[in-house]
């Protein structure tokens, strides 16, 4: 008995910590373990996303390129979901957006939106000064995508004849947002990557950025005007319902399609 539990002791002290699957907050947050890995991020066929856009001008859709392999060198732990209205009101207690949206049955469990980037930011501080187990932050615009695909390459992570199975977009979605995770996850176990809210990410945004960023765990230019918004929402078409469609606004502008979700660390 006393050598198998010397060895017991002696193997739980070289073996690696071993990182849980998921995680959840006291807020009551999961958050899903992504693995540190490379990926693609961008659109390498400009040409094709023309087809399903309506518009079909290449210049819309430029800061997509060039294609490039980015490094995500450490693993992080990703919202599940989007986060939602009852998750706000508990951290900051007020309704922001439509009380349409906080009056119906369901309210708990929407995506909360109309929230600036700066709010994000808010609730994000608000999270750290309360939780002495994990560190948050927004996740940078590479993470985002990354976490997207999931290990997929191509326009979507689907064929589109699946999308609908996954996204809420304006084809399923009734044109209102609906509650998170009503839809399939993606291969990395993450809900609503794309479509039901627009997220915020950490980056400001330049239509060059894809161009000169560093190729492993880039972060964004070091300053702009705007900051970058990626997923849809479930008021989006089709064409704009994909992983690699880029948008960017002023960061104190709110929008009823616009929401986040936020990365957890251990402190």
């Amino acid at each position: 008995m006393l050598r198998l539990i010397l060895t017991l002791l002696f193997v739980t002290l070289i073996s690696p910590a071993v990182q849980a699957d998921s995680i959840r907050n006291a807020l009551g947050m999961s958050f899903t373990r992504i693995p540190a890995g490379e990926f693609v991020m961008g659109t390498a066929d400009l040409e094709a996303v023309l087809i399903d856009t309506p518009e079909s001008d290449i210049a819309q859709i430029q800061d997509e390129s060039p294609a490039h392999t980015v490094v995500i060198s450490k693993p992080f732990y990703l919202g599940t979901t989007e986060v939602t209205q009852q998750q706000w009101l508990k951290m900051m207690e007020n309704r922001p957006g439509p009380d349409a949206l906080w009056q119906r049955e369901n309210w708990q469990v929407l995506p909360v939106v109309s929230v600036s980037w700066w709010m994000a930011e808010r609730f994000v501080e608000e999270l750290n000064r309360n939780d002495a187990k994990y560190q948050y932050r927004l996740p940078t615009e590479a993470e985002w995508e990354y976490a997207a695909r999931a290990g997929s390459t191509g326009l979507r992570p689907w064929p589109v004849d699946q999308l609908e199975d996954y996204a809420r977009f304006i084809n399923n979605s009734n044109d209102q947002s609906q509650p998170v995770a009503s839809r399939k996850p993606n291969a990395f176990g993450l809900f609503d990557m794309i479509g039901n809210a627009w997220e915020w990410t950490a980056d400001w945004y330049a239509a060059d950025s894809y161009s000169v960023a560093p190729r492993r765990d880039p972060q964004g230019p070091g300053q702009g005007t705007k900051k970058i918004r990626r997923g849809g929402s479930y008021h989006c078409p089709l064409h704009m319902t994909r992983v690699g469609y880029r948008a960017a606004d002023n960061p104190g502008k709110r929008y009823s399609v616009l929401g986040f979700r936020v990365v957890a660390q251990a402190r």
